[in-house]
Order: C-alpha cells, then sequence, then structure tokens
C-alpha cells in the first residue's frame, strides 16, 4: 500500500488488520516514549472486569495481574482487550506497516514496519514485547509507537511478534513461539517471500531485540540460534546482535534490587513473583531455565558462539542487579 494511503485506521480496527493488508502512518511521533519500566512509580488503578457476586461460593480474584489479566478462584482467566493505561498512537506518514501470521494454527500473527523512502535493503530489526510472559500485545498502542518510531529513525525493517501468554500457555510456550517467528522470518528470504518484506529486507542483517520478558525472549533465542545446528535453521539469515532492555531473569535468591525494591514500584516484588508463578510450569521453582539462565539446570553458554549483546537496565530497576550479572557473565 503506498504510503500517502489512509486505509486501516487505527481508531477504527483498533490496532489489528487482516494479514497482508498494509497500513501506513499518519501522525506525529513523540518524542519521548517508554516501551515499559519496572521503576518505582504509582500502580495504576485496577480494572473491574466482572462484579463481586453476593454469592460467598462465587470465583473470586486470586491474581491480578494490572487489571489487565484476572485469574479466578475457579481456574477462569479475563483478559482486558489492552493495557491498563491511555496511550494514542502516534504516526507522522513515514512509514507503513502491515501485519502477517506466522502460526495460523495457533493464530499468532506479527507486525511489521518499514520506512516509506527508502533506496537500499534495510536492516531487519525484531522487538519482543514485555508483560512477564502474562500480558501484552503487539497491537498495544505503546508497542506499536515504540516500533514506529525504530523503523523511522533507525531506517530498519522491523519485526513485531506476539506469542503465547501465560497462565493459559506456561512457559516455554513463548520462547517457542519466539522462534517460530524468527524462522517463518527466516522462510520468507527465498524467492516465494513475500514481496513486501524482501524488497525492503536485508536478510543478511538481523537484530533480535525485546524488553522484559521480550528480553528473556531474546536471550533464549541467542541460545538456540548460537549453536551450529542454530544456525543452520535459519538459512540466510545472519543474526548480527541482541539488544536486551530491562530483561526479565528470575531466582530462587534474593538480589538485593530485589529486596529493596519498595512496594510502590510499578514491578514490585508481589507482582514480580505473581508473573513467574502463573508463568512458569506448575511446580518449578524460579531456578527455571526458562527464567534463570544461570540455573542449576540451564544450558551452559561456553559452546555457543554469542553474537555481540547489549544489556540496558534502569539503576533502580527491581532486575537491575540480574541484568548486571547476567551481562558480566556474558563477557
Amino acid at each position: 500500500m503506498a504510503c500517502t494511503s489512509t486505509a486501516g485506521r487505527d481508531d477504527d480496527d483498533k490496532h489489528t488488520t487482516p494479514p497482508g493488508a498494509a497500513h501506513t502512518s499518519r501522525t506525529p511521533l513523540n518524542r519521548v516514549y517508554i516501551i515499559t519500566s519496572h521503576l518505582a512509580s504509582p500502580i495504576s488503578p485496577r480494572f473491574t472486569a466482572i462484579m463481586a457476586s453476593e454469592d460467598s461460593a462465587a470465583p473470586v480474584v486470586v491474581d491480578d495481574c494490572r487489571g489487565v489479566l484476572l485469574v479466578y478462584s475457579d481456574g477462569a482467566v479475563v483478559r482486558r482487550d489492552g493495557p491498563s493505561f491511555a496511550t494514542p498512537v502516534r504516526d507522522d506518514g513515514t512509514v507503513e506497516w502491515k501485519d502477517a501470521e506466522f502460526d495460523a494454527p495457533r493464530g499468532l500473527g506479527l507486525r511489521l514496519y518499514r520506512p516509506c523512502q527508502r533506496n537500499q535493503l534495510l536492516p531487519v530489526f525484531f522487538y519482543y514485547h514485555g508483560g512477564g510472559f502474562c500480558i501484552g500485545s503487539r497491537t498495544w498502542p505503546n508497542c506499536q509507537n515504540y516500533c514506529l518510531r525504530l523503523a523511522a529513525e533507525l531506517g530498519a525493517v522491523v519485526v513485531a511478534p506476539d506469542y503465547r501468554l501465560a497462565p493459559e500457555n506456561r512457559l516455554p510456550a513463548a520462547i517457542d513461539d519466539g522462534a517460530a517467528a524468527l524462522l517463518w522470518f527466516a522462510s520468507q528470504a527465498g524467492p516465494a517471500g513475500d514481496t513486501w518484506l524482501t524488497e525492503a529486507a536485508d536478510f543478511t542483517r538481523v537484530f533480535i531485540s525485546g524488553d522484559s520478558a521480550g528480553g528473556t525472549i531474546a536471550h533464549h533465542l541467542a541460545v538456540r540460534f548460537g549453536s551450529a545446528a542454530g544456525r543452520s535453521e535459519l538459512g540466510n539469515v545472519r543474526v548480527r546482535g541482541y539488544v536486551q532492555l530491562m530483561p526479565f531473569f528470575g531466582g530462587t535468591e534474593r538480589t538485593r534490587s530485589e529486596a529493596e525494591c519498595p512496594d510502590d514500584a510499578f514491578l514490585n516484588r508481589p507482582l514480580n513473583d505473581r508473573y513467574w508463578r502463573l508463568s512458569l510450569p506448575p511446580g518449578a521453582t524460579v531456578d527455571h531455565p526458562a527464567s534463570n539462565p544461570f540455573g542449576p539446570d540451564s544450558p551452559a553458554l561456553e559452546a555457543v558462539e554469542l553474537a555481540p549483546t547489549l544489556v540496558v537496565v534502569g539503576g533502580r530497576d527491581i532486575l537491575r542487579d540480574r541484568a548486571v550479572d547476567y551481562a558480566a557473565r556474558l563477557r
């Protein structure tokens, strides 16, 4: 679709589109943008999805993740369609995007972005959203804004996949979906690939990124595709680097930044623990390989050829110490 088109208005389709339909950006980009944050800030008011029943035997909420995800005592899961905060999508007309499916049986899609103006093949930047493996979507406005800005300012093709969420789909489901999205992208590098991608993307310059849980997915992809067998899975695709923004790692032993995290932090200890309890396999501890990259059963990294990795974390982030330790061990 041409970059002057106004088809697929975000306020009409609520940021979802049929696979293959292209869209263009329209309004000014934010100059200051937060993807997501674990830093101390007031907790958003809870979203009430179902009014409490007067019947004492009625199911009650046993887990509440920012009001976006409610888990009831009878096992029912209620999800809100969007985030607990209101954020408009801001475009400036320089980026076009479309949706595609990478796992049709599971209904999993991704959103592709590319600058309208380009005179050469562009590097590719994968972005996996955060949300403690329990909430989040490529269609959320904060994710959309970030990807629009990446495409415009980096001059890159941006790929933003969704993945299955917990507790309905516990780990390693999200990690497997992250790998499936990258393998789908690799399958597009051949003659039968989507021309929307092949005419814009340089498949030999791919970077994998994610924030929070998405950063954890990036780690697991680095391990899988850093092996000889993993690299062969990607064919002509070359991953040149990884960017982990506030990666969501865990462990049974508390770190100092976890122990000192204030209760009014946006991501505090109770919510941090809740995400792991809902996302890890039943009965697993936080030393599970999905959460602790250096746990007792986690794969050794010595035999893995890791691409250059940038780890970014806030100085007061609850997960600061784990990210610092992770970066130190990669050196």
